[in-house]
């Protein structure tokens, strides 16, 4: 095969390949580390033996991830703070079908679902139900039977639906409730936004210890509403709003003197109130958000 046919293979992968790293490990810096792990083992194969390059590629980059996942989630039982995972720029998509199961994927709700689940059965249900990647060749990937496969996929379905946290909002929801959380900020007026909220609405903060935040998960609209038009009020007065599309929904970034400072996204119920309130503020994972023409890390199904 020419070098740029093997290039070109490995470019028609990447997408996927970026879009299932992300999904799996939560973090945009670790999915770009696996999927350029891969590459460099392309590079060095044996690609004449290789009969399905997508194939090939698929398995090698959910080892590494599943390697990566293994590794990180020991760094963070020392984390400080709540744990969310690293925010994308992924836009929110209003119509049914595959781009909204790509979007739906992407969520802040369901990759924190995901963190519940062992390594291998997030893979496998990725690799199944986002990416459609066939049995034998998750068996292959994951390094066992197809049978323990279906297993794992059928387990992993069963936890997401029962937390519900696979949906789409509709958007002009998600519009209103934006507005009336940015109003809320500014005026310390929390009546309106009250009325967008589930009652056991949380809000968690990730500083990753390295900024100020709160620590602890907030539950309940009185204790939400007061943090929100009290201290929010306090603190973020001074910034910037950018209404933007956040994982696959609309959020917001918040800049102070040009510097991406925080960035805060939501889930909501089957209703369309809203059961989560997500503020990312480490720095660490707002770097990337605040490039020009970082754009989107959604991912595509690889035709096969």
């Amino acid at each position: 095969m020419d070098p740029r046919d093997h290039a070109s293979a490995f470019e028609s992968a990447r997408p996927m390949l970026l879009g299932l790293a992300y999904r799996i490990l939560g973090s945009r810096a670790e999915a770009e580390d696996a999927v350029q792990d891969t590459y460099l083992k392309w590079q060095s194969a044996d690609r004449s033996a290789i009969e399905n390059p997508a194939s090939w590629l698929t398995t090698l980059c959910t080892r590494r991830c599943i390697d990566l996942l293994r590794s990180a989630r020991h760094a963070r039982v020392d984390y400080v703070g709540a744990w969310l995972p690293e925010p994308i720029h992924a836009a929110a998509e209003p119509d049914p079908g595959e781009k909204l199961s790509l979007a739906s994927s992407l969520q802040t709700a369901f990759l924190l679902v995901l963190e519940r689940l062992a390594p291998k059965e997030r893979a496998a249900y990725l690799l199944h139900e986002v990416f459609d990647v066939p049995y034998p060749e998750i068996a292959t990937a994951l390094g066992l039977q197809e049978g323990a496969c279906r297993k794992l996929v059928s387990r992993a379905r069963a936890n997401i639906a029962q937390s519900k946290a696979r949906h789409t909002t509709p958007l002009d929801r998600q519009e209103r409730l934006l507005e009336a959380f940015q109003a809320a900020v500014a005026s310390g007026g929390t009546d309106h936004l009250a009325a967008l909220l589930s009652d056991d609405i949380e809000l968690c903060a990730d500083g990753g210890g390295k900024v100020a935040t709160v620590l602890h998960v907030l539950r309940g609209k009185a204790e939400v509403l007061d943090f929100i038009g009290r201290a929010l009020r306090e603190y973020w007065s001074p910034y910037a709003w950018d209404a933007t599309d956040i994982n696959g929904a609309r959020g917001v970034v918040l800049r102070k003197d040009g510097a991406v400072a925080a960035c805060v996204s939501f889930a909501y119920d089957e209703h369309g109130a809203a059961t989560n309130i997500y503020i990312v503020r480490n720095p660490d994972k707002l770097a990337r958000l605040g490039e020009e023409g970082a754009g989107a890390l959604d991912g595509a199904r690889q035709a096969r």
